[in-house]
């Protein structure tokens, strides 16, 4: 059998076959070492929850189908995920209690570097939480905000704020079943509480408790970090950059930012134009600071000042292949611990800035908000030094970056669409009404090694915007879309549907939109709300055509966000399958139950195009129940139009 191949980017393929000439291991050599891999594990029924344990259920019924204590695999199964979704929620969550401390810190000590850059949205979403705003400064308001939102972490009775968001029949779902969201702390320590030996065994109510915990992160922790750091750091709005490995600058010093918190990385893009740290680089021979992004801090530092993202999740370690990488700064999430030993092949600085996450051996730099400038600027002068000790030998920086046009949000969308004497979801509503759109996809995740880099999300999205669907990506996700040419207005008349093509073409904007990191999947929920409002389009989210997917997950935070969106009512599909089919009961529960009991429910498909090809029959389902017009244009009418 032919091997799989390991990635779609050309970029990529030039390192990998770099790094096959001098014999060193990334993350899919070590993938290669660890098969094969436990069966159990994947299908989710090793229990390891006690000291009893471990205890496994044979799946095939021969041998024991419970654990010591007398769990079943729909109990294991279901406590295994809960975990991973309490897991997932407390990443994406604590992401949004640090950005709700520099909102504070912003308030109270401007000398910090910190500054409140859209007043706007701080006074609307003042509002929002009930706080007096009307003649007061930013900076007061700013400070009840963020202490508002750091009190959605710990609040002792009632509902999350951003909640309130969601159209008032899904508000009736929630409450029904009891899954509405109180305190997002509270939702993560009873559902691990839950999942303790000798607690909850019943597989339906744990995953309801995981759905109101991921409705606590999604509606919650991660809408709180997406709205503040806008107020803090900027509002996105569309603009052009380049991306690839190619992004990267033989004459520049280079800083890699990675990880998911922009507290830092927005510091580092500031302190980067710094005359005195502009002035040291040339000291040791560079033009200057070249900054780019891996995984969602670059998507960040993409959206808001256009900052080239080098790669996603899977380029990590291929930049510091080019050998020209000066400085790999990390705060949390997603950088893999292969970073120290592969840094250390070259002169390439791997430094780490979080409390929480460290390395033994490597260069840790505390980030502390108080000094924030300082600090970014001590981390520059780290990767300044390293420049002088390239070697040129083994500098490989392949040629290969694309334009990309980021900066998109639910927000940005009304003047998009509307203009800006008139900005509406009106112009969305009627396509969609008309069959010029089908509907739209939220197309979002990670990138694993199992799985051909990039294949899944580009291969599924061209389905999509072929058959006329308007895709919404986030993550890693877009990353793809981008490297692949997706992310411009061209790309409408290349590969999409006459329909699609139509409306890119009015308004001038690409067929798949970024909106930004993992942690901003909010916008998209955002957006379902704001197309309910405009009407015609039913009364909750479950009425809209729409789809979620994440054909190259990885995280347990996907998991959590699958569950937060699907528990909001849209159809959800995973490229590989969570780790329950262990358990017929739990999997049909997510792939069949969940949608008369919340309203969206899962599928699993591996191939990109059967799973853009299911988002579309959901999607023709809910037009038809919906009685709108039939389609304008059929596919094979499309693709004649791509080919003119």
């Amino acid at each position: 059998m032919a091997q799989r191949p390991r990635t779609i980017n050309e970029a990529a393929r030039t390192m990998l076959e770099c790094a096959a000439c001098e014999g060193v291991e990334l993350a899919w050599e070590r993938l290669e070492a660890m098969q094969p891999q436990c069966g159990f594990g994947k299908l989710g029924v090793c229990c390891t929850i006690c000291a009893m344990g471990p205890c496994r259920i044979d799946p095939f019924g021969m041998g024991p189908q419970e654990g010591v204590c007398g769990a079943t695999a729909a109990t294991i199964v279901a406590r295994n995920l809960a975990r991973k979704i309490a897991s997932g929620c407390s990443a994406h969550s604590d992401h949004g209690r640090t950005v709700a401390h520099a909102l504070l810190l912003a308030a109270e000590h401007p000398e910090s570097g910190y500054r409140i850059k859209d007043e706007r949205k701080l006074r609307r979403l003042a509002e929002e939480f009930g706080i007096a705003h009307e003649g007061r400064s930013a900076e007061a308001v700013a400070k009840e905000l963020a202490e508002a939102c750091l009190g959605e972490f710990g609040k002792l009775h009632g509902e999350l704020v951003m909640a309130q968001r969601a159209p008032e029949p899904r508000k009736a779902i929630w409450r029904e079943l009891g899954i509405m969201p109180g305190a997002i702390d509270r939702e993560v320590v009873q559902l691990l509480h839950q999942t303790n030996m000798g607690v909850d065994a019943d597989a339906k109510n744990l995953l309801l408790s995981g759905m109101r915990c991921a409705l606590a992160d999604g509606w919650g922790g991660s809408m709180i970090a997406t709205d503040l750091q806008d107020v803090l750091f900027g509002s996105p709005k569309p603009l052009r950059t380049r991306t690839n490995l190619g992004v990267l600058k033989e004459d520049h010093v280079n800083v890699i930012v990675h990880g998911h918190e922009p507290v830092l990385s927005d510091m580092l893009a500031e302190a980067s134009r710094d005359p005195e740290i502009l002035a040291k680089a040339r000291e040791v021979g560079a033009q200057g600071i070249q900054l780019a992004g891996i995984c969602c801090t670059g998507n960040e530092v993409l959206m808001r000042r256009g900052i080239p993202p080098a790669g996603s999740f899977l380029h990590q370690e291929l930049a510091v292949l080019t050998g020209a990488v000066d400085a790999m700064v990390v705060d949390v999430q997603c950088w893999m611990p292969g970073l120290t030993r592969l840094a250390q092949l070259f002169h390439t600085r791997f430094i780490t800035t979080s409390p929480k996450a460290k390395h033994p051996g490597v260069e840790h730099i505390e980030f502390e908000e108080q000094r924030a400038y300082e600090i970014a600027k001590t981390i520059l002068l780290r990767a300044i030094e390293a420049f002088p000790k390239r070697d040129p030998a083994k500098i490989n920086i392949p040629k290969h970056e694309v334009d990309v046009i980021a900066g998109f949000t639910a927000e940005y969308v009304y003047t998009l669409l509307g203009g800006k004497y008139r900005p509406s979801y009106r112009p969305l509503n009627d396509a969609i009404i008309a069959g010029r759109i089908r509907g739209v996809a939220g197309v979002v995740g990670c990138e694993n090694p199992h799985l051909t880099q990039g294949w899944g999300h580009v291969e599924m999205m061209k389905e999509l915007i072929r058959n006329d669907v308007l895709v919404v990506a986030t993550g890693c996700s877009a990353l793809a879309a981008a490297r692949e040419g997706l992310l411009t207005p061209e790309a409408a008349f290349i590969h999409g549907g006459r329909g699609l093509a139509e409306v890119c073409e009015a308004v001038g904007m690409p067929p798949v939109l970024h909106v930004g990191s993992c942690v901003d999947n909010s916008r998209i929920l955002i957006a379902c709300c704001e197309i309910l409002k405009e009407g015609g389009l039913g009364s909750d989210i479950s009425d809209l055509p729409v789809a979620g997917a994440a054909p190259e997950w990885m995280s347990e935070k996907a998991i959590t966000i699958g569950f937060y969106v699907v528990a909001s009512g849209i159809f959800t599909i995973f490229g590989q399958p969570q780790p329950v089919m262990g358990s017929p009961e739990v999997r049909d529960l997510m792939c069949r139950q969940f949608e008369e009991i919340v309203g969206g429910y899962y599928a699993f498909e591996a191939d990109p195009v059967k799973a853009a090809q299911l988002m579309i029959a959901h999607m023709n389902k809910k037009r038809e129940a919906l009685k709108l017009r039939p389609m304008m244009y059929e596919p094979a009418a499309e693709m004649t139009m791509a080919s003119e």
